[in-house]
């Protein structure tokens, strides 16, 4: 009987650990790259051939880095991509290496093309941008290298190594990169929802600030529905029988759904809040989102440990209590707090009956890039293309660096070239960001790294020196600067075990990160610089246009729903994308030199009005499938679509007047849908008021982005 109890304990501290390692999805792939690194390092370690294992252990990083999610045939063309590009980068190196001159044209040169092929697909930009990583590495250890030609085979093979056990691990669990996907984007989505309970009940300031943060965490929702999407595409285009995706195909379904209702808003939240007949049901709806939000990271959970999804009995318990109160003061409430009752009632059961009824669905089409790689690649050989100007910025911040470090004959100068690899990015904003991230997390490593590397025997080093890979790892994604404190430990201990002068090379490594960091900032700073406030007159052109295009195609869904609504899909998405596009405009701006954040208020202003444009906009497509009654929308429909298409053109003219004319028509249908709406109670009518609302501030806002492009 103690046996059988000792056993059962085991298996449930077992499962216990299991569960909570599974739940979060940065935990796999840092095992999984830091067990490979171990192997290959004690392995070599103990056949006493130091230098073979720390260059094997930085092609494995290198391999995982630049992993991409894909299906494991796409993994395995990926991995033969990867060796035979890591194999050229690094011979050439070698080669070259006696002729500085040759090797940093080569570096420049390659740089550009490695950047564009990236820009093709997500499998070729990890492909490249390994290969740049691995020539770089190759460049730091060429001094130490016992003959020419062994970084290229370590590096390489290292990469293979942990390619294939990538490779062997995706094909015992196939989907798992599916279900990783998708519980990110439910995680995603409870982020969102726990943000948007505190909307209830709230004021006019406390909206503004929260509406400010949601469109902050839209920006993280919508793109891992994109992540999402490519994977879903990626196993679609391997697989001959879409059968075993058909789960996966409906999660990704309901997950859209769950967001574009999340996403809805009936009516102002302060008007909610501030109406009494309210005040009964706006505590219940508060703690009712908060459930839901814990039950939707529950399923992402579920996703990724394989535990049965349970419904939390909490939100039975809520739905009964708020229909209750609905019920007993139906006669008191507005019409929007009814139909946001009913939203938050269709997101509980889609949650509650998640795992039924997938098995009839009918495979959904999926939106994909249907542009040849050719033509991708050409599209990015313009010189105002975002992927050209990075890749001329980096090449040229290569040549800049790798000068420096020869002319000056800098120690461990290739470090330069490393820092720029990591600290540059496409605009001002975030370079400035992974500058101060960078320095901060080297600074923070060498003097953690000096002051506890001396505690450690050999051995002990190569223990820290794992687990430091392995919070380098899980730190990457979460918070960059973290995982730099790690990585520069990493980096001390290799040195350590290959030649004792870890902390030797600090210094140096130090100096180099800075030197690296400044040649970044002074590139992005002064050569094509492309300040927010510039982007933002195009930027609310588009978010005008795909608007446009979403409430087109909920109209045309009102008139008559089809089966397949991939076309109303793909507009919705790029409206969010739009959407997302003006949100980092305005965060990015707040990071430009003072003189450049010209209108950063209205910029702020125009995020918080297009977010809650988008909320009606979703909140009108939401009930598309529920109307019962035809409703004779078709002459405000084409009055408002006209006025749009109207403020779309204007913004390419240099004459303000016509807003002005614009104004006055939306102002005159905004007119009509109040009347309308108080004869005939219908939320449609009254998100339509809404909708010419708030677009009427939107272009009002947009005179003052036009005016300043114009001065400019």
């Amino acid at each position: 009987m103690k046996e059988l109890t000792s056993y059962l304990k085991k298996q449930s501290w077992f499962t216990s650990f299991r569960t909570s390692f599974l739940s979060n999805p940065n935990r796999l792939p840092s095992v999984k790259a830091t067990f490979v690194i171990g192997v290959l390092v004690i392995l070599m370690v103990s056949l006493n051939l130091p230098f073979y294992a720390v260059t094997l252990g930085l092609g494995a990083l290198a391999g995982a880095l630049s992993e991409t999610d894909d299906h494991p045939k796409g993994r395995l063309k990926s991995m033969a991509l990867k060796v035979v590009s890591f194999a050229i980068s690094s011979f050439s190196v070698e080669l070259l290496q006696p002729y500085p001159i040759l090797l940093g044209a080569g570096l420049a040169l390659s740089t550009i093309v490695f950047i564009l092929i990236g820009g093709v697909s997500e499998r070729f930009r990890g492909v490249t941008f390994g290969a740049l990583l691995v020539g770089i590495y190759t460049m730091i250890g060429t001094q130490i290298s016992p003959n020419w030609y062994m970084q290229p085979i370590l590096l390489t093979s290292g990469a293979f190594i942990y390619g294939m056990f990538s490779y062997l691990l995706l094909r015992l669990k196939p989907y798992s990169l599916l279900e990783e996907q998708l519980a990110r984007g439910f995680s995603a989505l409870s982020l969102y929802l726990n943000e948007k309970s505190k909307l209830f009940p709230s004021d006019k300031a406390a909206v503004k600030e929260i509406r400010t943060k949601l469109a902050l965490l839209n920006v993280q929702t919508v793109e891992a529905l994109d992540r999402c999407k490519e994977v879903l595409n990626s196993y679609g285009e391997s697989l001959t029988d879409e059968k075993p995706l058909q789960p996966y195909l409906y999660y990704f379904m309901v997950l859209q759904s769950l967001h574009e209702r999340a996403a809805s808003s009936h009516e102002r939240y302060d008007l909610l809040s501030a109406n009494p007949s309210n005040d009964e049901l706006i505590g219940g709806i508060r703690q009712l989102l908060h459930e839901l939000s814990t039950a939707t990271q529950s399923f992402a959970t579920s996703l990724l440990t394989g535990v049965p999804y349970v419904h939390p009995v909490a939100i039975d318990w809520l739905i009964n209590a708020v229909h209750n109160s609905f019920k007993n003061n139906e006669q008191k409430l507005s019409l929007p707090m009814k139909l946001l009752i009913r939203n938050l009632t269709q997101s509980h059961e889609t949650l509650k009956n998640i795992h039924k009824n997938y098995d009839t669905l009918s495979f959904p089409k999926l939106e994909k890039n249907t542009l040849s790689y050719f033509k991708r690649f050409k599209l990015q050989l313009n010189i105002n293309h975002p992927k050209m100007l990075y890749a001329l910025r980096l090449s040229l911040s290569f040549l800049i660096g790798y000068s420096i470090y020869k002319y000056f004959n800098i120690e461990k100068g290739e470090w330069i070239v490393l820092t720029i690899l990591f600290v540059l990015q496409p605009s001002y904003s975030e370079t400035r960001k992974r500058l101060f991230q960078r320095i901060s997390g080297t600074l923070a490593g060498v003097i953690i790294g000096i002051l506890v590397i001396k505690l450690f025997t050999f051995s002990g080093q190569i223990v820290l020196m794992l687990s430091s890979a392995y919070l380098f790892f899980f730190w990457m994604k979460r918070k960059y600067s973290i995982s730099i404190i790690f990585i520069t430990i990493f980096v001390l201990c290799a040195f350590n075990i290959i030649a004792d002068k870890g902390v030797d090379v600090m210094a140096p490594r130090l100096i180099d990160t800075l030197i690296g960091a400044f040649i970044s900032f002074l590139v992005v700073r002064f050569l094509w610089p492309d300040w927010q406030y510039k982007k933002l007159p195009n930027l609310i052109s588009e978010v005008i246009l795909k608007n446009t295009a979403y409430l087109k195609a909920i109209l045309n869904e009102y008139k008559k729903p089809v089966n397949d609504d991939l076309h109303y899909r793909i507009v919705r998405r790029e409206a969010h994308r739009a959407d997302n596009a003006l949100v980092m405009a305005w965060q990015n701006m707040q990071l430009d030199p003072q003189k450049h954040q010209k209108l950063k208020k209205t910029a702020f202003r125009l995020t918080y009005l297009n977010h809650a444009l988008l909320s009606y906009l979703s909140a009108l497509g939401a009930h598309r499938s529920q109307h019962k009654q035809p409703l004779n929308l078709v002459a405000f429909e084409n009055h408002i679509l006209n006025a749009l298409d109207e403020a779309f053109d204007w913004l390419a003219t240099t004459d303000n007047s016509e807003i002005n004319i614009i104004a006055l028509n939306l102002e005159e249908i905004r007119t009509q849908l109040h009347r309308k709406k108080e004869e005939e109670i219908r939320i449609e009518y009254s998100l339509l008021y809404n909708i010419t609302g708030v677009t009427i501030e939107i272009l009002e806002q947009a005179k003052l982005f036009k005016q300043t492009k114009q001065d400019s």
